[in-house]
């Protein structure tokens, strides 16, 4: 996945954002660091919630939801539980990301050049944050870190793939690694960001 090929041209995208002030250098705000881990902590509950409903019958009779599954959903939050905590990491760090870029791309590749490139972060926790975002881009059809998902038809073929020829039991299976890799990222991160404070 972090291919040496890959690897290099987030090295040289990382420089051209530092030199246009894409991403910088400054103080870490406090405030905005306990604002990236609170939507960190509610985006792992709600993929939790989700994934418990989704998996357990007489919760989700109880709730008036029968059969409701909402495995795309755990994906999607449980990514946005890695993001939102990789934020936090980077802005303890005083990173700060601006400009009209994805910030999920910019999170991302952030998150590569201050902590794997410098060995603060093992390789597997960098690889799991890509597998998530590449696993929400993929199953929700939405725009996500890299920006993939630029036209119609590529649109329309990966929602026929997923909406039609992906059994249930085979998202559920995407949802619950979504959410063990993002459980995991999250306790590992938060530990990072403990450390520094």
């Amino acid at each position: 996945m972090l291919d040496d090929k890959k690897l290099n041209e987030l090295k040289n995208r990382v420089k051209q954002y530092i030199i246009a002030g894409t991403i910088s250098k400054g103080r870490s705000d406090k405030e905005h660091i306990n604002f990236f881990i609170e939507n960190a902590k509610e985006s792992l509950d709600t993929a939790n919630i989700i994934y418990d409903v989704s998996t357990k019958q007489k919760l989700s009779e109880n709730l008036g939801h029968i059969n409701y599954k909402g495995f795309l959903w755990v994906i999607n939050t449980s990514y946005y539980s890695m993001f939102y905590i990789a934020r936090a990491l980077l802005e303890k760090d005083g990173v700060k990301l601006k400009g009209d870029l994805s910030i999920h791309l910019l999170t991302f590749d952030s998150l590569v050049h201050y902590f794997y490139f410098t060995g603060k972060l093992q390789k597997q926790f960098m690889e799991a944050y890509a597998e998530a975002e590449k696993e929400a881009a993929e199953l929700l059809g939405q725009k996500r870190a890299h920006e993939l998902i630029e036209d119609y038809f590529f649109e329309k073929e990966k929602r026929g793939r997923f909406t039609y020829h992906m059994g249930e039991k085979a998202l559920e299976g995407k949802a619950k690694t979504s959410l063990d890799r993002a459980q995991g990222f999250f306790t590992e991160i938060s530990k990072m960001i403990d450390e520094k404070m």
